[in-house]
């Protein structure tokens, strides 16, 4: 019997459980980032034309019951203050509803080792879900942008705060999506989170009103929700007129975005509600 190359022996310094690819394992972060995004790409009549449709009756609905009576808002119409409202509660509900769905559905189906088993970290499943996530985020902004641009003559002010607060958006809820796939077992506890948080906070952040003209205890408790400083400088980005300052809303974001993708990361490398 012949005795094993040096070129077959292990080397002595790669044992069990050492990462072989360096810090990153690039191939299997986009192996997941394409998986996710082919997830929303395979049913988009449900992922991005469906949100196009809800955003245009929304539209519709409001101009026609309260736009005619309603007089100009912070200077511009009724429609046009509302509109990028809706595009931006439309982004961060589908960002939320692509990650926390792709969770859930695997942890109800029992294949949610195919993505535990490979050699990834827990910041690498982060990054991987919030590729999906903001992704359909930002496809759905993009369609539904066009069509204000088209139908309403609705263009963009200022693109770069525009696409700053959409990126911001989708990828805050996304991570908010990691967060209640993970601790959600059934769709029961899921369709719970988002009926009575997410919904919620989305509708009460200033997508259909100023929110000076609230009570001062609302104004202010409207100050400690994130997604109010995402609509509002989406808003600015879009016809130029916001509530907040679009820089504090810029620094409320990223220390939002930070703070759930890092609480998403614990629980995905700790493997919280996941693994036995």
């Amino acid at each position: 019997m012949t005795q094993a190359s040096g070129q077959d022996r292990p080397s002595p310094q790669m044992t069990m459980g050492t990462r072989r690819f360096g810090r990153v394992n690039w191939l299997g972060l986009a192996t997941l980032a394409e998986r996710e995004v082919r997830r929303f790409l395979a049913v988009w009549t449900q992922t991005l034309l469906a949100p196009l449709v809800t955003a245009g009756l929304f539209l519709l609905i409001f101009s026609i019951a309260i736009g005619p009576r309603r007089g100009d808002v912070m200077g511009v119409s009724f429609t046009t203050f509302i509109a990028p409202g809706i595009l931006m509660m439309t982004v961060i509900q589908n960002a939320f509803a692509n990650a926390s769905s792709s969770i859930v559905i695997s942890k109800v189906q029992g294949n949610i080792v195919d993505t535990l088993m490979p050699p990834l970290s827990g910041g690498e499943l982060v990054l991987g879900y919030l590729a999906g996530g903001t992704g359909r985020g930002l496809l759905v902004a993009f369609a539904i942008g066009l069509g204000l641009l088209l139908f309403l003559g609705i263009g963009v002010q200022h693109p770069l705060w525009a696409l700053a607060f959409v990126f911001l958006g989708a990828a805050f809820m996304s991570g908010v999506g990691i967060i209640a796939g993970i601790y959600a077992n059934k769709f029961d506890q899921m369709a719970a989170i988002t009926n009575f948080i997410v919904t919620p906070l989305a509708f009460l952040s200033g997508t259909f009103y100023s929110v000076d003209a609230l009570p001062p205890v609302l104004n202010a408790i409207t100050h400690f929700n994130p997604i109010f400083y995402l609509i509002d400088g989406a808003r600015y980005g879009v016809i130029g007129v916001s509530d907040s300052s679009p820089v504090l809303g810029l620094a409320v974001g990223v220390g939002s975005t930070l703070a759930v993708c890092l609480v998403a990361w614990r629980m995905l490398a700790t493997g919280y509600r996941l693994k036995a």
